[in-house]
């Protein structure tokens, strides 16, 4: 998929945000290896530690979906500049895309910054840090 489509398709998932308390909406694709994809919105909540963001939501969409492995993610906002994923979802991403798939971050300006999973979470927290023993 072009980067400017999985753009739009976050776009148009951000104009689904329910963001009464803070105004910030923000939308987010995933395209996954199956060409499948899977949008989604933040969710706020008045307790704010309940919100949802919309890289997490789209994310437990594909996985809801049967879809774990994710070629790339496209997340935009109204922000001066290419909007970043909190730490949080990094961490989520980390888990179903691969260090060197592409993260597509854009802004409703159309400024854009491609980079990766890696670039955006160096030392990811991974399943193999377990000790299952």
């Amino acid at each position: 998929m072009l980067d400017q489509e999985l753009i739009e398709k976050a776009a148009a998932a951000r104009d689904k945000a329910y963001v009464p308390y803070s105004k910030f909406g923000v939308g987010a694709a995933v395209s996954t290896e199956n060409s499948q994809v899977f949008t989604g919105c933040n969710i706020e909540n008045a307790s704010y530690g309940l919100t949802n963001c919309a890289e997490r939501t789209a994310v437990f969409k594909a996985v809801s979906f049967g879809e774990k492995n994710i070629n790339e993610i496209a997340v935009t906002a109204d922000t001066p500049g290419p909007v970043a994923p909190c730490g949080a979802c990094r961490q989520v991403l980390s888990e179903f895309l691969r260090p060197d798939a592409r993260v597509i971050l854009a802004n409703l300006k159309g400024d854009i910054n491609v980079t990766t999973m890696a670039a955006l979470l160096p030392g990811a927290f991974e399943a193999e840090d377990m000790n299952n023993e």
